[in-house]
């Protein structure tokens, strides 16, 4: 089964999607969420600057703004299944 490998540029992923990829194995994607939803609340919280520092620098190797990058932790922790105790 094909792999999708990492690509350097726009221009090797059009090349890439170009080919025959009916061997392609999909058991490799994960589902991805849309930011569709509208956000219409807000959270203010306090944080120690290193630990705001520290998800910055998090987001920004994800490519994410810091904000998103949150809402996506937040999002992951709440859709875990709950262990009753």
């Amino acid at each position: 089964m094909k792999q999708v490998p990492k690509f350097k540029t726009d221009a090797e992923a059009e090349a890439f999607l170009e080919q025959d990829l009916s061997d392609l194995d999909f058991r490799q994607f994960q589902p991805m969420r849309f930011e569709i939803a509208p956000k219409d609340a807000a959270l203010n919280m306090r944080l120690p600057e290193a630990l705001l520092e520290a998800v910055k620098a998090k987001a920004k190797a994800k490519g994410v703004p810091y904000t998103r990058y949150v809402r996506m932790l937040l999002e992951a922790d709440v859709a875990r299944p709950s262990h009753q105790q």
